[in-house]
């Protein structure tokens, strides 16, 4: 049998919807100049790369982890947590979370008791109460009458989006999906820890990466995949995730460098990995192997420049809360009894028009270069701190009470800190442009 062959035409992105559509009514099938196209060893036929990200260092690769064999830099690697239930275990406030998540497991509780005494006819997808968010898991721990007890050791400050913390319930039955989690961060035990996260494969957005020291979950990023600095063992015990293996290929690779001699930690090889991330020249030139696998890492000439850099980068981020205040310049208008939140960035005048009554004005045209995703660090604050009705209707019903207001004053403090690592981290990029 002849093997199939692919042809492929495109017309510009660029081109106008009507365009498009005028292009398709005027032109003949057998007038399209198609092209053939040969799929590459793995399968890709569009975007097809050539370079030399095959003969890169992995970052991580499921054979090193499942400990099958070495190659890799990090030994662990995990998605973040999935709660398939984000309005009942995150929150704002402490106080609120703990309502939510008592109320959540009176209900829980109470469908255990009265599937206990059902006649069970019903599968648990029909019987149990929708007050409630319900999983598939969640129906099996019900049929197990697994009960849940609330703990306070179990609210977590997390990482829920870029610069951004929320409380978070972490329990390994309301939680859905917590992979490696438990053994980065830790249950009622909070573990200290370091985490390079980035986009995982198949995100539809340009690669991104931000480290944490909290917990941060699937959406984080997008798809996120997390490389933690150590990982804990069952009774706590930190272990270096990075392996002898990486490091001994470290120390090969810079053999004759006196500074590599000196400074063969694995901490700064960590270091290194989360520049090497950040450069814009490897983001661009890989941008295709970045969407479908792991990231590989090269070896550039100055690994202490690069590790420097890393360090630089990692404390700006890590430390967004604390670091000096940008000086915008704040405008406040005659106040409106109940202003309306509006939180709406423009980026052509440099303003940020906070609600009715206040907005910021002299942003530096830098602070929105640095995006995660499509969005800049400022624009994801202003994002998550709007007003938005809860899409779960117990929780719109009960629990509806975060005002814009109540925060304006944080906000406003927290866009001048991240105004600033956003400039910061803008010059570290630049060097590595002039250096690349």
């Amino acid at each position: 049998m002849k093997k199939a062959e692919i042809y492929y035409f495109t017309l510009s992105d660029e081109l106008p919807r009507e365009d498009k559509l005028a292009w398709f009514k005027n032109t003949r099938f057998t007038n399209i100049e198609f092209d053939k196209i040969n799929p590459d060893d793995k399968g890709n036929w569009l975007n097809l790369t050539d370079n030399d990200f095959d003969n890169l260092m992995p970052v991580c690769d499921k054979e090193v982890k499942l400990g099958k064999k070495q190659g890799a830099i990090f030994k662990l690697f995990s998605l973040g947590v999935v709660t398939n239930r984000d309005e009942w275990v995150y929150d704002d406030s402490k106080v609120n979370l703990t309502k939510k998540i008592e109320l959540f497991m009176n209900i829980y509780n109470s469908e255990i008791k009265r599937w206990g005494k059902a006649e069970k006819i019903l599968n648990t997808n029909d019987f149990v109460d929708r007050a409630i968010k319900w999983t598939e898991e969640l129906e099996g721990h019900l049929k197990k009458g697994n009960n849940l007890q609330f703990k306070d050791n179990n609210i977590n400050l997390s990482t829920y989006r870029p610069y951004i913390k929320k409380y978070f319930y972490f329990d390994k039955i309301i939680t859905h999906r917590i992979y490696q989690n438990d053994s980065i961060f830790g249950f009622e035990s909070k573990y200290e820890n370091l985490v390079i996260c980035f986009s995982g494969q198949s995100s539809s957005k340009h690669f991104q990466c931000l480290a944490v020291n909290q917990l941060s979950g699937l959406d984080f990023l997008e798809k996120t995949q997390c490389l933690p600095l150590y990982v804990y063992d069952k009774d706590g015990n930190p272990h270096d995730n990075i392996t002898d293996w990486a490091l001994t290929q470290f120390q090969a690779r810079y053999s004759e460098s006196k500074v590599m001699s000196l400074d063969s930690t694995k901490e700064a090889i960590f270091h290194y990995v989360y520049a090497v991330l950040h450069n814009p020249a490897y983001r661009e030139k890989y941008e295709q192997n970045l969407k479908r696998e792991f990231p590989r890492i090269p070896f550039y000439d100055d690994f202490a420049q690069w590790a420097d850099w890393g360090k630089a980068l990692m404390a700006l981020h890590l430390n967004y809360e604390t670091v000096e205040k940008y000086p915008l310049k704040r405008l406040d208008t005659p106040p409106i009894a109940k202003p309306k939140a509006k939180l709406k960035a423009d980026k052509i005048n440099s303003v940020i028009q906070l609600d009715d009554n206040t907005r910021l004005s002299d942003i530096p045209l830098q602070a929105w270069e640095y995006k995660l995703g499509n969005r800049s660090a400022l624009e994801w604050v202003l994002d998550q701190y709007k007003e938005k009705k809860p899409k779960d209707p117990t929780i719109a019903e009960k629990f509806n009470t975060y005002r814009f207001a109540d925060y304006k004053e944080q906000v406003v403090e927290l866009l001048m800190r991240v105004c600033t690592v956003s400039v910061e981290t803008m010059k570290i990029i630049e060097s590595m442009k002039k250096l690349s």
